[in-house]
């Protein structure tokens, strides 16, 4: 009889002669063996690295657990009594409950004939026993971080023959994809709402929508035009390849192809696309990185011309992410708030000293020079990419609640959430901030200043949240409104 896995989900490290690798989880393995001192050794193995093994004493045990259970990966051996390892694997890849879950044959045949039908079964790998010390352990990796990567990715079929969307679909998850499908181009594009493929597999001649007007479509369309497109076709037309093939399509197979090669052409076509999004995520980052750091000293440069003003932006990101803190928001946001507000002044560099550092009263011509600070720091930084969602807190955040702020006298909650709650933190700092025309306020004063503001110049909910954090006042229906509108 098999054994249920222990109860445990843990952060392993495993490691072995010939590999090293990081689960986030520990992988469930189904080992299917009839010699219990094989069963016991293998057990034993595994479970130093980490892993929950279940053992099964042949083939028909093997199956019901697989039916009743949920496994990262099943070792079987071949010679085996009541069922043996290749109607297992038959079985496993004929049932849609099962047929993702990838299966190692581990066996004392080796000939090139066993090894190929282990392959026509089905299954993801092939090890001898007597090779298994040197290359189980990476071949189980090898194997796992296929099926992690196979069962993250969406695949969607596009063709008007339900046979081929069959039969596609059925190949595809044997493989470890998830599958989506559809019958013409249009029927897809609904789909694509709502499931958002990682690779698109299209026929040409549909009805309602074609293949080459989906391909269009899909490709005018900047959510999607990174989708890989392949077109599946009985039409060989090189001249239909070549125009499709200039539209974007990242590769074409003539029908009847063969169902394995479509799989090897899925695989490689998302692991060149996963490899140039990481690079370029990589690449991306660098390139903020640097930015960052450049504007990072154009900040400093900036506050040092301003004994005053020193350390402003800091304190301003650092109360605005305490507040994002307390909200709930996730720390993708609170870092990218936190940059926000370290740059929402960034626009001052364009403002002559004898104006940002005048210790009377303004003009009203100066104070209109003044008020340009916000349209010239989005100014600066809209031609960066990777600035654009940070753009909304510079240039909002001296609009008022009440909609008689700058630039744009944008009122309530049309402006922007991280834009309000800068604006919170922002006049806080600069009240209690020495300035060339007045002495910082006592901290006390400045909060009952904040408070008599809350509903006309700041915006309630921001400021209820900010005196929860610095006079921790209790407003705890605010701090509950305010996630609302977060997750909103």
């Amino acid at each position: 009889m098999f054994r249920p896995p222990a109860s445990k989900t843990t952060v392993t490290v495993v490691r072995n002669r010939e590999s090293e690798f990081h689960m986030m989880e520990s992988p469930r393995i189904l080992i299917v063996e009839d010699s219990a001192v094989v069963r016991t050794l293998l057990s034993q193995r595994l479970e130093k690295q980490g892993m929950q093994v279940t053992q099964a004493e042949n083939g028909r045990e093997g199956l019901a657990a697989a039916l009743s259970n949920t496994f990262d990966l099943i070792i079987s051996d071949v010679d085996m009594p009541v069922m043996d390892g290749f109607t297992l694997c038959r079985e496993i890849k004929r049932n849609p409950a099962t047929r993702r879950l990838p299966v190692i044959i581990l066996s004392s045949h080796d000939t090139e004939g066993d090894i190929d039908r282990g392959f026509q079964v089905g299954a993801s790998a092939y090890v001898s026993k007597s090779s298994a010390p040197k290359e189980l352990g990476s071949t189980i990796k090898r194997v796992l971080e296929s099926y992690q990567v196979h069962r993250s990715h969406l695949v969607m079929v596009v063709d008007d023959s339900l046979t081929v969307r069959g039969m596609v679909r059925k190949s595809l998850e044997k493989a470890g994809f998830r599958v989506v499908t559809a019958g013409n181009g249009k029927e897809a594009l609904e789909r694509i709402a709502t499931s958002r493929p990682d690779l698109i597999l299209s026929d040409i001649d549909m009805p309602v929508m074609n293949g080459i007007e989906f391909c269009k479509v899909v490709q005018n369309i900047p959510d999607y035009k990174d989708i890989p497109f392949v077109v599946m076709s009985a039409n060989g037309d090189r001249s239909i390849m070549r125009r499709m093939l200039s539209q974007g399509v990242a590769s074409f197979l003539v029908k009847p192809f063969n169902l394995e090669q479509l799989v090897i052409t899925v695989e490689k076509l998302l692991s060149h696309h996963v490899l140039l999004m990481l690079k370029d995520k990589q690449r991306l980052e660098g390139e903020q990185r640097l930015f960052l750091a450049g504007i990072t000293s154009l900040i400093t440069a900036l506050e040092a011309r301003d004994q005053y003003t020193r350390g402003h932006s800091e304190s301003v990101a650092d109360l605005v992410c305490k507040m994002a803190h307390h909200m709930g928001m996730d720390e993708t946001d609170i870092e990218s708030l936190s940059t926000a507000a370290r740059l929402h002044d960034i626009g001052k560099i364009g403002i002559p000293d004898s104006i940002l550092l005048k210790p009377g009263r303004l003009t009203d011509e100066e104070f209109s020079i003044i008020k340009s600070h916000p349209t010239v720091g989005t100014r600066i930084l809209q031609v960066i990419p990777s600035m654009r969602e940070l753009l909304p807190v510079i240039l909002h955040h001296h609009e008022r609640f009440d909609g008689r702020g700058y630039p744009d006298g944008l009122r309530g909650k049309k402006i922007p959430l991280w834009a309000r709650m800068t604006a919170v933190a922002d006049t806080y700092d600069a009240l209690t901030s020495d300035r060339p025309y007045r002495k910082g306020m006592p901290r006390d004063r400045a909060l009952n200043i904040i408070s008599e503001v809350r509903g006309s110049q700041l915006c309630p909910d921001s400021v209820d949240v900010f005196l929860e954090i610095i006079a921790g006042n209790g407003a705890e229906h605010a701090v509950t409104a305010m996630r609302r509108t977060v997750e909103a």
